[in-house]
């Protein structure tokens, strides 16, 4: 790895994280939907690669928190972000001058990217200097761009630049056009007719008005004739262009490795920002959690489940947050209540912040404390494969035997709704025996049920339920509650609604 590093503390950091894309509780928790619109604008730098690989190790989350921290500083941001696009010109610049065949437009290019790449450094170096910056990564490029730019293949460069860029601007040149012939000579203090023919029309200019014209796609590229006529420039002012010719050979890299990382490492912070950009303005939370490893004891307050509060916020609707607490001892949510009243949501919440702070990224909530896992696994519905020649029941089964057998006390687990094929007699002992196992590993889980017995299988359960409005039952209320189940039949409270009920519908035909 180079020099420092705003993602990792170490190279270890990087080699102990597996990426998790093809992990089935991705999709269950809807993390693909996260991920893919957090780096849609940002392909060419590949940050899947660095959000499918969750950190396990406290420090190095810490490390990244230190640094989103930062950049919570506006003029920081802004700052950073203006490197940023810099620095995708200067890879434009430079794919450009590779596209040419005329050596005079393509060193040209080449000095434009040079330049672009000179100015953003000292930007970048003065901001950063001048900046309180309380995390480590950014301290470490700080104090690396200090000792760039102030050294003497710096020096040497901007000041070798800034020579053939002076030398190119005492070029003038006069065309002269005659049917096929084009002719190119020094201009000779010719007069400019251009500034006459303005100043000649001046008086009649309007005020600026809506311009109706339509605009054309440019390319970047140069036909034949411009290109020989380049050429033939050259040939006029030989000093200039060789010395175009050996800064272009001399600093043929002039890209410091450090900063090219930096350019790339700093887009996985600058794309979850800008993400998480307009909940921030429609007054969501969002935090920098305690991650906890010596025990379980884990919350969070107004959290919320990040893929459907940018669907919600997208389209004007108001997005309900919760709590959750697991404290000393305790170690499973037994989620009951309502029909449609946010139990999923509520399941893929604890998941999503769970795995958002593994990545050191700020988590959609007030504050919390969330424990560092190994592995998450989950069992959401799924319909029936005819191809797997198994039942819905087997299925289930075989995918519940496989996560048993793969988590460890460290690791969290999702269930949400099993077993559904299942008579509720059935369900209860699977989800019995289930909750057992779990209970015996030690391990964190989220068991989403409607058979409302599974609260009352161990004490270290936590019962939560999903809440309808008192007055309206038939009215969910998104929130949910740390009290045991209810035993409420809320399709009874719809049906009375709409008059619906044996009594109700024999009265009526009566």
């Amino acid at each position: 790895m180079c020099e420092c590093s705003v993602l990792f503390v170490n190279d270890d950091d990087y080699l102990s994280s597996v990426s998790v894309q093809q992990n089935r509780f991705v999709a269950d928790l809807n993390l693909h939907q996260i991920i893919d619109a957090v780096t849609d604008d940002w392909e060419d730098y590949e940050l899947e690669d660095v959000y499918y690989r969750p950190l396990q190790c406290r420090d190095a989350i810490k490390y990244r928190q230190e640094v989103f921290a930062d950049l919570a500083d506006n003029r920081l941001f802004n700052a950073v972000e203006a490197f940023t696009e810099r620095m995708a010109a200067v890879w434009r610049y430079l794919g450009l001058a590779d596209e040419f065949d005329y050596e005079e437009i393509r060193q040209g290019w080449f000095l434009q990217a040079a330049h672009t790449y000179c100015g953003a450094v000292r930007s970048l170096q003065e901001e950063l200097t001048a900046g309180d910056l309380q995390s480590r990564g950014l301290r470490d490029m700080r104090d690396h761009l200090h000792e760039y730019v102030h050294s003497d293949r710096f020096s040497t460069f901007g000041q070798d630049l800034e020579t053939v860029r002076e030398g190119l601007s005492e070029v003038r040149y006069c065309l002269q056009i005659r049917g096929n012939t084009v002719e190119v000579r020094r201009y000779d203090g010719e007069p400019d007719y251009s500034r006459g023919v303005r100043e000649a029309f001046a008086k009649f200019r309007q005020d600026k008005t809506r311009d109706y014209m339509a605009r054309f796609a440019t390319e970047a590229g140069v036909s034949h004739v411009e290109g020989r006529i380049s050429g033939y420039v050259a040939r006029l002012f030989p000093d200039q262009f060789r010395a175009l010719t050996e800064f272009c050979d001399t600093h043929n890299e002039f890209m410091n490795e450090t900063v090219v990382t930096f350019t790339r490492e700093i887009q996985f912070y600058m794309a979850f920002l800008h993400y998480i950009a307009g909940l921030r303005e429609a007054g969501l939370p969002f935090c920098y959690p305690e991650m906890a490893t010596e025990d379980k004891e884990v919350h969070g307050r107004s959290c919320f489940d990040l893929a459907l509060a940018h669907k919600l916020v997208s389209g004007g609707s108001r997005v309900v947050p919760n709590d959750f607490s697991l404290r000393e001892g305790e170690r499973i949510f037994v989620v009951t209540g309502a029909n449609q009243g946010g139990k999923t949501t509520f399941a893929r919440m604890f998941g999503q912040v769970h795995y958002l702070a593994a990545l050191g990224c700020p988590v959609p909530g007030q504050n919390g404390r969330l424990y560092l896992f190994d592995q998450i696994f989950t069992h959401f519905e799924e319909e029936e494969e005819i191809e797997d020649l198994r039942s819905k029941m087997e299925d289930d089964l075989v995918r519940m035997r496989d996560i048993l057998n793969s988590a460890t006390s460290d690791s969290i687990i999702v269930l949400n709704e099993t077993f559904t094929s299942a008579t509720v007699e059935d369900q209860l002992f699977l989800n019995q025996e289930i909750i057992g196992q779990i209970v015996c590993m030690d391990t964190l889980a989220v068991c989403v049920t409607f058979v409302e017995e599974v609260a009352q299988v161990s004490e270290t359960i936590v019962s939560v339920v999903a809440t309808v409005d008192p007055e309206s039952p038939e009215l969910r209320t998104y929130r949910l509650e740390r009290r045991p189940p209810d035993g409420l039949v809320y399709a009874t409270s719809i049906a009375e609604k709409w008059r619906m009920t044996y009594d109700q519908l024999k009265e009526r035909i009566s």
